[in-house]
């Protein structure tokens, strides 16, 4: 399965450059896409991504963090010889700021 389609990566993009458009106010987008590892642990909901294709977000590796992860890093992440997955069904419900919130609260992402 291919993680990032040509629609998401251009959301991604244009999340970036609003935020950047903004000049000091605050955007608090909505996740475009969530990434999952279905064999252990790893959970990304990612908002924007920069022209150097670092994705920012929140991600869930044994801890609840806001920041950048690069698309080479979750695209290469093999476990097994099995990689990410892209959580088809997903659709954002809340912004990002909601989802830390909630998630830093259980200890845990939970969409």
């Amino acid at each position: 399965m291919k993680l990032f389609t040509k629609p998401i990566l251009e959301k991604l993009k244009k999340n970036h450059f609003t935020t950047l458009a903004a000049k000091g106010i605050s955007v608090d987008h909505k996740p475009v896409i969530k990434i999952f590892n279905p064999y252990g642990t790893g959970t990304w909901l990612f908002t924007e991504m920069d022209p150097d294709e670092m994705l920012f977000g929140l991600a869930d590796i044994h801890c609840v963090e806001l920041g950048y992860t690069a698309r080479r890093d979750i695209e290469s992440r093999v476990f097994r010889g099995l990689g990410l997955e892209r959580d088809m069904h997903f659709v954002a419900n809340k912004t990002l700021s909601q989802y830390t919130k909630e998630s830093k609260a259980l200890g845990r992402i939970s969409v």
